[in-house]
């Protein structure tokens, strides 16, 4: 698959350092900042993670723009597959890199009590992302799987020169989808990581427009038509399957042998 040829191609392009590499400081920076589940980093913490990931670069886990992935062009019929490598992962954080190629699709999926940095190494891709309007009862529970309104948050293309994005629990668009224009990778932390034993499971969902089930009347705003959507809970969809490869780029632990 060459795919899975791109972090190892990428890993005989760097040179050794004893200079901490960005990689590492981001793997320190994460041991300090996530306490583990039930916990949000803190403003100053999430500041210095974002400007830790602003000055990433795909070489510092091990890829380069001129690898073929990246350059190719030919169209794929269908949803291409998505393809990951996991670099760190432990109960209290996760370090992956995710490869898109052109026209791969990450669906609607959201991040239970998760705080997650996303960084867009390489391409350009488009982001859609809610939050829940009502995110839990009035008693403290969590809605029953429905239609449930969510707010619009970003519905835009973005490049690898754009910033880091943070999403929290609640807020920042914890409901998100991906589609890459071009080949994309990008490197996600998250704190915590997924775990479906510990109540974290990924919940995949539809949108739909807020006007095709609403049954409100000439008085609402064209704007809340814009601004608020309709999510349906959906089963996994099979082109959300992905590919796991080895990581073989930079290590931040020394490598068991």
């Amino acid at each position: 698959m060459e795919t899975a040829r791109v972090v190892e191609q990428g890993r005989h392009q760097m040179p050794p350092s004893k200079v901490p590499t960005p990689l590492k400081q981001l793997f320190r920076a994460c041991r300090q900042v996530f306490k583990g589940p039930g916990n949000v980093p803190l403003p100053h913490h999430v500041h210095k993670l974002c400007r830790i990931l602003d000055n990433m670069r795909p070489e510092d886990v091990g890829l380069s723009r001129d690898l073929q992935f990246f350059k190719r062009k030919a169209v794929v019929k269908g949803t291409p597959r998505v393809t990951y490598t996991t670099i760190y992962e432990c109960n209290k954080f996760s370090l992956c890199c995710f490869f898109i190629p052109a026209n791969g699709v990450i669906p609607l999926h959201n991040h239970p009590d998760m705080t997650v940095f996303s960084k867009l190494l390489l391409g350009e891709m488009h982001i859609k992302s809610y939050d829940w309007v009502d995110p839990v009862n009035s008693d403290g529970s969590t809605p029953a799987p429905q239609l449930r309104l969510a707010e619009l948050k970003a519905n835009d293309v973005f490049t690898a020169s754009c910033k880091a994005s943070v999403l929290y629990p609640t807020e920042g668009g914890n409901i998100h989808a991906f589609t890459a224009k071009t080949p994309c990778a990008v490197l996600d932390v998250m704190g915590p990581p997924y775990s479906k034993e510990d109540g974290r499971d990924c919940t995949y969902y539809r949108d739909h427009p807020y006007a095709a089930c609403s049954n409100g009347g000439a008085a609402e705003t064209e704007e809340k038509h814009d601004s608020y959507w309709w999510l349906e809970e959906i089963e996994m969809p099979e082109y959300a399957k992905m590919d796991r490869i080895e990581y073989l780029g930079p290590q931040v632990t020394k490598r068991r042998s």
